[in-house]
């Protein structure tokens, strides 16, 4: 856990120690070409998430889910504030992941117009001790050429981290009956075209911004799902 995280005792994935083993190397391994295993979405069609992982770098420590990123298609399986799910891929520390959304594209309305959805946590319901491992959120029109969010680490006076993701629990909702998306129902870390000057975008990236955690056998931002807000 980096030390610009809040923790508290306790591993957000704890029991993926005893179901995975350490995947090591960072070589960027492209996706998303088609086919029935190469990062399709299998969630519902037409709802309002990431459809297929453009490229996949991991980083040191990846390797929770490390044989099946497609789970971080369609809709996030949040468990609320109390624990994290394991319907995650672990980035890595310094992992990076980028995904499309089909014929879908982010649009800038007023307010937030996307939301990234990892397994984070409050240890004990205390929600100022945030089991949080943060990532960097950058958005593209071309997959070239990347705006990145302004991401405060370090965390505010409030314990609060913004710009990053992955420091709100995701909540446990119904996928098909919240449409659209409402950040009250779903939780998650919402970002805002505006704030890196684009209308529109079609891809999302996401680093991790942690160092390896010594003695774990993953490590990294816990990617669940990203959704797009305003859309149905």
């Amino acid at each position: 856990m980096s030390a610009s995280c809040r923790t508290a005792p306790g591993l957000a994935l704890a029991l993926s120690l005893l179901l995975t083993a350490c995947g090591q190397g960072a070589e960027e391994t492209p996706v998303g070409a088609g086919g029935a295993d190469d990062g399709q979405s299998s969630a519902p069609e037409g709802l309002p998430y990431a459809t297929s992982i453009e490229s996949l770098t991991p980083g040191d420590g990846a390797g929770f889910n490390a044989s099946k990123p497609e789970v971080v298609l369609g809709p996030p399986r949040g468990l609320g504030t109390s624990r994290g799910s394991l319907d995650v891929l672990s980035l890595g520390s310094g992992g990076e992941i980028v995904l499309g959304f089909g014929e879908r594209q982010l649009e800038d309305h007023e307010g937030p117009d996307f939301v990234v959805f990892e397994n984070a946590f409050w240890p004990g319901g205390d929600s100022s001790q945030v089991y949080a491992e943060l990532g960097e959120v950058s958005v593209s029109e071309d997959g070239e050429t990347w705006l990145t969010f302004t991401c405060e680490s370090e965390g505010d006076a409030e314990g609060n981290f913004p710009g990053c993701a992955g420091w709100t629990p995701t909540l446990e909702f119904d996928p098909l009956q919240v449409l659209p998306l409402d950040l009250e129902l779903t939780g998650g870390d919402a970002f805002d075209l505006a704030d890196v000057g684009l209308e529109q975008a079609r891809f999302v990236k996401i680093v991790d911004l942690k160092t390896l955690d010594a003695g774990g056998a993953t490590a990294g931002f816990d990617l669940d799902a990203v959704g797009l807000l305003g859309q149905e």
